[in-house]
């Protein structure tokens, strides 16, 4: 089986394959016990749907660059995910992005200028296989088994929070009220040496106050002033993130006045 051609794969995923019923017939889904991919992962993509519950816990902002897009802050360093212990699980309860929850799997363009999107997996993940025991994939007559449909149907949910995130980030880009963020944080036993982090982008408030009321009640109405607020309180966690670090030994020790490695 060849891998469909990627010459740029996603954020998590090594490789892709098609998922079909001729290649798959006999395979099964097991369980994905390991949370590794998510590892050494400080930034995952975020949708605008997920903010409300995202919020309460990570902090939420924007990437850098000319079409930023939301992500959810596991770690305020390349690298550092403060949620995956040692035993590469996630041991508390917290909101996983569904971009996490989707791998391995993934809607795909299999052919390059075709809007046709197939279901593809990462067959490094080990979640499908030839199994004893497991999910089937698909039945004797070779059709989508309720799992494989419930997977189809979660990443075209998936694809359609996409295109609303979309639609949320051009109306930032109308508004005009995006920033160059900067968060500075001190540790108690190094008062004078702030750590600063850059390399993303946030709304600025003081736009956001000298909107129109007009404005102002039309966003409130559409729904995106509450996931603009969402944003905002979320960056309050940036501490938080921040002290999770600290009890794991994962700040760096960077020189009295220097910046610490910006967020990617």
């Amino acid at each position: 089986m060849a891998s469909a051609p990627q010459p740029q794969l996603p954020l998590f995923y090594k490789d892709l394959l098609p998922l079909n019923s001729r290649d798959h017939a006999d395979w099964k889904a097991g369980s994905l016990e390991s949370a590794e991919y998510l590892s050494v992962t400080h930034a995952i993509p975020l949708t605008s749907d997920e903010f409300v519950d995202a919020q309460r816990h990570f902090p939420i902002v924007f990437t850098a660059g000319d079409s930023p897009l939301p992500i959810a802050l596991f770690g305020l360093n390349e690298g550092v995910n403060t949620f995956v212990g040692e035993d590469m699980k996630i041991n508390e309860p917290i909101y996983l992005p569904a971009y996490a929850r989707r791998y391995p799997f993934i809607l795909a363009k299999l052919q390059p200028g075709s809007e046709d999107m197939s279901l593809c997996f990462d067959p490094s993940a080990g979640l499908l296989g030839k199994f004893e025991e497991g999910l089937e994939l698909f039945d004797t007559a070779g059709q989508p088994t309720e799992y494989t449909n419930g997977v189809l149907d979660f990443c075209r949910r998936f694809e359609e929070a996409g295109m609303r995130t979309k639609t949320f980030m051009d109306e930032l880009a109308k508004l005009d009220i995006l920033m160059d963020g900067e968060i500075a944080i001190t540790r108690n036993d190094m008062p004078n040496t702030p750590f600063i982090y850059r390399g993303f982008r946030m709304v600025d408030e003081n736009k956001l106050r000298e909107l129109p009321a007009a404005q102002l009640e039309d966003l409130s109405k559409n729904g995106i002033l509450m996931l603009i607020y969402a944003h905002l309180f979320s960056l309050n966690l940036m501490r938080t993130i921040f002290e999770r670090q600290l009890a794991q030994g994962k700040v760096p020790m960077t020189p009295e006045g220097a910046p610490a490695p910006a967020l990617n």
